[in-house]
């Protein structure tokens, strides 16, 4: 199984998918330490990315699935994956068998959330840019949504609970 735990920027995409490679009994790769200096400039300058950025950045992330999927090995992911184009990109990349846990909330959560963590280079500035270009998986498949106001814990808890359901097929 591959996943992918998602959202804008603050959600909480590090600390749930940690807790979930653990419950998962896998490998986590933190999406962010994949973008390459010049995103990492751009949005510690307070300059939201743009397809073209993100672009090269998504083929890493698809390139670490579809590693995964080739050596049969369980991993989770984080990415914001905001929009529907940038999965389905990730969805080719892992040869269609990849899950979403999408982690939802409203943006005073995140915005609360970006200025209470220290050192990351991503300013709560971009909080806007982030919703803007977001496109929420409704009825997309194989996507579990989590409301980001539970603990840490519960929203593991939950999130593995659905992609249990999805490999299950159910």
């Amino acid at each position: 199984m591959a996943v992918i735990v998602m959202g804008v920027s603050g959600c909480g995409k590090t600390s749930v998918g940690e807790q979930l490679a653990t419950m998962l009994r896998c490998g986590f790769v933190e999406g962010d330490s994949l973008h390459p200096p010049a995103n990492i400039a751009k949005m510690s300058a307070g300059v939201p990315l743009d397809d073209s950025d993100r672009w090269p950045w998504l083929d890493v992330i698809g390139a670490c699935l579809a590693e995964s999927r080739s050596d049969g090995e369980t991993i989770v992911i984080s990415c914001s994956a905001l929009k529907k184009v940038y999965r389905d990109r990730l969805r080719q990349a892992a040869g269609g068998h990849l899950a979403f846990v999408f982690l939802e909330g409203s943006r005073a959560v995140f915005e609360a959330r970006m200025k209470n963590r220290p050192g990351h280079f991503m300013p709560a500035s971009l909080l806007d840019s982030q919703f803007a270009a977001l496109e929420p998986p409704n009825d997309e498949p194989g996507v579990v949504t989590v409301d980001v106001t539970l603990s840490v814990d519960a929203i593991a808890a939950k999130a593995f609970e659905g992609l249990k359901r999805f490999a299950a097929g159910v």
